[in-house]
C-alpha cells in the first residue's frame, strides 16, 4: 500500500484549485490560493516528488468525440491464478477503450467502464475481443442510461 503523504492546509488548497483547473496560470493559482508564485511553484513540484500529482491532462467530453454509450462490464476469470491475472490485466490495460478497470470482492472479479459508439460498437468488443480472451470465464454488462454525476477531483478532507 502507498504511504499517505501529508498535506497542510496550502498543500491542499493548492490540490483543490489544480483539479478544478489544471490550466491556470501559477500567478491565477497563487492568487486563489493565497500564496506567492515562486512558493506555488516548489509546493506543486514537492507534490509531484512525492506522487501526489501524477499527470497534467485536458477531459475529454466522451459525448461530443462519438463516444455516448457507457457500459459497466463486471468480469469472472476462469481462475485466480497469476497467470490469468496478469493476462486479464495486461489486456486491460492494452485496450483504449477501457476507461476504468477495478478488481472486485464479492461475486465478480473485476468490473471494468468502457466506453462505446453505440451498442453494436460494445457488442463487437464483448464479442470479439473481452469474451476471446483466454482468462474470461463470462461477463455481464449493464448499460448506462445517462451520466448523472462524472467527477475526477479527488476530495482532499481537512485534518
Amino acid at each position: 500500500m502507498k504511504e499517505t503523504v501529508k498535506l497542510d492546509p496550502l498543500d491542499r488548497r493548492i490540490l483543490g484549485e489544480l483539479q478544478r483547473d489544471g490550466a491556470q496560470s501559477n500567478g491565477d493559482l497563487a492568487e486563489r490560493v493565497g500564496s506567492t508564485g515562486p512558493s506555488c511553484w516548489r509546493r506543486i513540484r514537492g507534490l509531484e516528488a512525492a506522487g501526489v500529482l501524477t499527470k497534467n491532462v485536458w477531459l475529454v467530453d466522451a459525448a461530443r468525440v462519438g463516444q455516448s454509450v457507457n457500459v459497466l462490464c463486471n468480469i469472472r476469470l476462469k481462475s485466480h491464478s497469476a497467470e490469468h491475472t496478469a493476462m486479464f490485466e495486461n489486456f486491460v490495460r492494452d485496450q483504449d477503450r477501457i476507461m476504468e478497470c477495478l478488481s472486485m470482492s464479492g461475486e465478480w472479479d473485476y468490473q471494468i467502464r468502457v466506453v462505446a459508439t453505440g451498442v453494436a460498437d460494445y457488442e463487437a468488443f464483448l464479442m470479439h475481443r473481452l469474451l476471446r480472451n483466454e482468462a474470461v470465464a463470462g461477463a455481464a454488462s449493464h448499460f448506462a442510461l445517462r451520466v448523472v454525476k462524472y467527477q475526477t477531483a479527488i476530495p482532499l478532507p481537512d485534518e
